[in-house]
């Protein structure tokens, strides 16, 4: 009876053992056919899930990040174009060419007004919604406040006095204006809205400059047309040696030394003005109908102005 008990009882516990294990397989089967529908039965409601296409950016945050390449193209382009110029005004071309201080002149007449213009630009982007970004552009703004009050002081007279010196330090304030760390393109590795929008703002594709119309992308509405049309031919051409009697119509697409009437201008002509630099004068107009005075000896005209030149007419009074 003791046997037969004792077999009975470890019996028993077989059987409570087998249950035993076959509850915690139930366990198990219920935490992996909860595993199982994540793994391997579930593998196909995962790879639904990663096979969501991801949200497109908006095409406000497109429309911020090409207004940030472009502002950011814009000044890496100064810094460049500064450093030409001072290269020029320390080694003016020889006569009839401008002299270094007509040259230092225009270029002091004309860069602060572009670093402003950028500033202006980068002020009207607003926030952008991504705090990494925002953040981009607050540092941005930062380096141009730092410059923008001392190139407000800059007078294109100084020019008269230290051609060199005077260039030399706005060209200084010009090269300070590097990108903050992180850049963009360091952002977009680490945000996926921002490399979204990246690679379809126009401004944002390697070899776009400032100006260039057309192109494929959102952020970019159509060109903006120009103020006056197509500019007309102008009589003379480019010749300006045609203006030596002081009078000529002549086509200026960005920089020319005139003499005319015996009066040396230098002209310089930007997208949004048109610059006369004289031996003790410096007059800007800002289009097409402006006029500028040159005492008893000479008057231009501006007869047409876009992005492509300015059609100029000069004339004794």
């Amino acid at each position: 009876m003791f046997t037969r008990g004792r077999v009975a009882m470890v019996a028993a516990g077989l059987v409570l053992a087998v249950g035993g294990c076959a509850g915690g397989a139930d366990g198990e089967a219920g935490a992996s056919g909860k595993a199982g529908a994540s793994g391997e039965a579930g593998a196909p409601g995962k790879g639904t899930a990663d096979a969501a296409p991801a949200r497109p950016p908006s095409k406000e945050l497109v429309r911020w990040v090409g207004g940030l390449c472009e502002s950011t193209t814009t000044i890496e382009d100064l810094r460049k174009d500064s450093a030409a110029d001072l290269r020029e005004i320390r080694n003016p071309p020889e006569a009839p060419g401008p002299s270094a201080e007509l040259l230092a002149m225009s270029y002091l007449s004309g860069t602060p007004n572009a670093v402003e213009s950028v500033d202006r630009d980068l002020r009207g982007l607003g926030r952008s919604g991504v705090p990494a970004a925002d953040r981009l552009l607050a540092a941005w703004l930062k380096k141009l406040a730092a410059v923008l009050p001392e190139l407000a002081e800059v007078s294109p007279a100084a020019a008269m006095d230290d051609a060199e010196g005077s260039a030399a330090g706005v060209d200084k304030l010009v090269r300070s204006l590097t990108p903050p760390e992180p850049d963009l393109p360091e952002l977009t590795e680490k945000d996926p809205r921002l490399a979204a929008a990246h690679e379809r703002a126009k401004q944002c594709a390697a070899g776009w400059e400032p100006g260039e119309t057309g192109g494929a992308g959102e952020g970019s509405g159509p060109p903006a047309p120009d103020p006056t049309g197509p500019l007309p031919a102008a009589a003379d051409g480019k010749n300006t040696d045609a203006c030596s009697d002081g009078a000529c119509e002549v086509l200026v697409t960005s920089t020319a030394h005139i003499t005319a009437n015996g009066v040396s201008v230098h002209v310089t002509v930007a997208d949004d003005s048109v610059t006369f630099l004289t031996a003790g004068t410096v007059m800007q107009l800002g289009g097409a109908g402006g006029e500028a005075g040159f005492g008893d000896e000479l008057k231009a005209v501006v007869v047409a102005h876009n992005q492509q030149g300015a059609v100029l007419k000069f004339s004794t009074p």
